[in-house]
């Protein structure tokens, strides 16, 4: 996804806590607008929404499915494409506007005109800040990376992803995902 940078006035993360515009992230002490979503992105982005938010309701382990939704890392808010929140956490944040940490397991699809350190840096960022598992999604090399805080699984068309730390027991074609 193509990220714009916008000129800012003196904003302090904790201020951003209860006003962060729609579709802006605050990144490096500006905000930032996510942009450049496309067709492929979106329906992607459906999709693991509605994969995840099944398999909570099928497995019983119930929690929340989200999607561009803000939170707070060590350094920064975010917004993640997809991201999951473990019961436990739904009743200890659900009146919060933004979160106040990064989500326990987060999807990013990746475009086109990202840079691939950025998106490495995103998902280092995430797990450094609470987050247990992230999804990359590369679209167009059909490749889902799942990264922990003690490994990075690689899966490519023709093999089935799998979550490794939260809603386990979740897997899903890579085909079937970026279909």
């Amino acid at each position: 996804m193509v990220a714009t940078a916008v000129v800012s006035e003196n904003v302090s993360l904790d201020d951003l806590m209860f006003n962060l515009p729609e579709h802006m992230e605050w990144v490096d002490g500006q905000f930032i607008e996510k942009d450049g979503m496309t067709l492929q992105h979106s329906e992607i982005q459906g999709n693991l929404y509605f994969y995840w938010r099944s398999y909570t309701i099928s497995s019983g382990q119930g929690g929340k499915v989200y999607t561009d939704v803000p939170c707070r890392t060590t350094k920064q808010v975010r917004r993640p494409d997809v991201a999951y929140l473990t019961p436990e956490l739904v009743t200890q944040f659900s009146k919060a506007d933004i979160l106040p940490q990064s989500f326990p397991l987060i999807a990013e699809i990746v475009s086109p005109t990202d840079v691939a350190e950025d998106v490495f840096i995103k998902a280092q960022e995430y797990l450094q800040s609470g987050c247990e598992e992230v999804w990359l999604v590369f679209p167009k090399s059909r490749l889902v990376l799942v990264m922990t805080q003690t490994q990075i699984l690689g899966f490519k068309s023709g093999e089935v992803v799998s979550t490794q730390k939260i809603l386990l027991g979740f897997s899903v074609a890579v085909d079937e995902l970026l279909a």
